[in-house]
């Protein structure tokens, strides 16, 4: 499985990826950036279409959200604030219940947008 995100500047979405991330892509091609994370991997390329970014479009498991999310700050990535029914953030932060057994009971994620506007999340199990 791969993800692949739009984006309408190419130069911009590498610079984002690079400098708030930490990413740099394993291989590229004319209008394409390739990236290896873990055991997965994402593309990002040229479009003209609009990004919606209405929903997460690609997310990372991580081991510690807190200090996940205070390094990317420190890096200048601004996350997203919500206060809907069944999802509230505090500190950019949100607790999910439910999970899929294999995971644990929970999930808590953080969610920001890339230079092209595309969602992007973080998330770590809750484990009983």
């Amino acid at each position: 499985m791969a993800t692949r995100l739009p984006a309408k500047d190419l130069d911009r979405a590498r610079a984002f990826y690079s400098e708030k991330l930490g990413l740099e892509p394993v291989e590229q091609r004319d209008g394409g950036l390739r990236y290896v994370c873990g055991t997965g991997e994402f593309a990002i390329f040229v479009s003209s279409g609009v990004q919606l970014g209405t929903s997460t479009q690609m997310g990372w498991e991580v081991e510690d959200i807190e200090a996940t999310v205070r390094e990317l700050r420190a890096r200048g990535v601004a996350f997203e604030d919500y206060d809907l029914p069944g999802l509230k953030t505090v500190n950019g932060i949100a607790e999910i219940e439910g999970n899929y057994p294999s995971k644990g009971i929970g999930e808590r994620g953080a969610w920001f947008r890339d230079s092209e506007g595309n969602l992007l999340g973080i998330g770590q199990p809750i484990r009983t």
